[in-house]
């Protein structure tokens, strides 16, 4: 009988006081770090519930998980698969990566070309942009200011850089009207260098009349997560994003990505503000599953510190295991 075992630590790490997860500042980026292991095999995992996004706490998961494990480790005598079906999608996704890594399943190679992230200044975009190989592309937030001045730091950023594509963020934040507004503030002869834009107005059919209207190519994000969500090819959709730590298991995900690839549509593994342990991870999914797409994984700079294991390019400080910043749970 091959012996099981499991680990489980809790991670806390300071963030950029300035990141605002729609109604809150996030200052501390919490989660769950599992390890499962067979035999000689180990593999790895993050649980990290995003405040705000995820429907699950960090103490549900963590509730979720300890309950998981323990039924898995009582298999063991009858060598059983303990389903993943009804967890929340943030255990999940950490437990499928876990076993996926312990099976040998999930690549070692990562795609760490990720769009660089702005939150509002574009100045400090130009410079990663200058030192970016291939095709250039970034991500900017928008929503969070006045959308006039979302469409004119857009339209700024595409008049400067003349090769840059953009992808843009909107979380449902407009009125029709609103998107509009930011529409009026992009040039025409700009609008398709904008890659995507994220989900501009509160219902889907708003947002699929803002792109009839302004020729703006969209991209579901929060529709991917909803229950009624099918990958369908429509007018003016360029891509579906898969934020894992919000969608689901691996599997789940992979399948989103199949579907879109079928029906010629992009499919982009995005971060949930995940920790640089975590971010590796989507990074091999995206190398393994959506080569040839850049993912959306600039998130790491907002954190003081990285976990374990490194980023690529990063010069942030490393953190161990039962560090201050990392207690074991189980």
């Amino acid at each position: 009988m091959t012996t099981r075992s499991y680990q489980l630590y809790r991670y806390s790490i300071p963030v950029d006081s300035q990141v605002v997860l729609r109604n809150r500042f996030l200052k501390r980026r919490e989660g769950l770090l599992v390890q499962v292991k067979c035999g000689q095999h180990e593999g790895w995992g993050e649980i990290a519930p995003l405040p705000e996004f995820s429907v699950e706490t960090l103490e549900q998961a963590q509730a979720q998980t300890a309950l998981w494990l323990q039924q898995w480790d009582e298999t063991r005598s009858r060598n059983q698969k303990l389903a993943l079906d009804g967890l929340h999608p943030s255990v999940q996704f950490g437990l499928s990566c876990a076993l996926a890594e312990m099976k040998g399943l999930l690549g070692e190679e990562g795609n760490y070309q990720a769009a660089p992230l702005c939150y509002g200044d574009p100045d400090e975009l130009y410079q990663q942009l200058d030192q970016m190989p291939g095709e250039k592309v970034a991500k900017v937030k928008v929503g969070l200011y006045e959308a006039n001045r979302d469409g004119l730091i857009a339209d700024m950023l595409l008049e400067a850089v003349p090769d840059l594509k953009l992808r843009l963020d909107a979380n449902r934040s407009w009125t029709p009207a609103k998107a509009q507004q930011f529409a009026k503030y992009v040039k025409p002869e700009h609008r398709a260098r904008i890659q995507f834009l994220e989900e501009p107005c509160k219902t889907r059919d708003e947002s699929r009349q803002f792109a009839v209207e302004t020729g703006i190519a969209i991209a579901w994000d929060e529709s991917v997560r909803e229950a009624d969500f099918v990958v369908q090819a429509e007018p003016h959709l360029a891509a579906i994003v898969i934020k894992p730590t919000l969608v689901g298991s691996l599997q789940r995900c992979v399948d989103l990505i199949q579907q879109a690839q079928q029906q010629g549509i992009m499919a982009v593994i995005s971060s949930s503000i995940e920790s640089s342990f975590g971010l590796t991870q989507l990074a091999r999914i995206a190398q393994q599953y959506t080569p040839d797409v850049i993912p959306g994984l600039d998130t790491l700079d907002l954190m003081d510190f990285q976990l374990i294991r490194r980023w690529q390019g990063s010069h942030l400080p490393v953190v161990e295991l039962e560090s201050e910043w990392v207690s074991k749970v189980l």
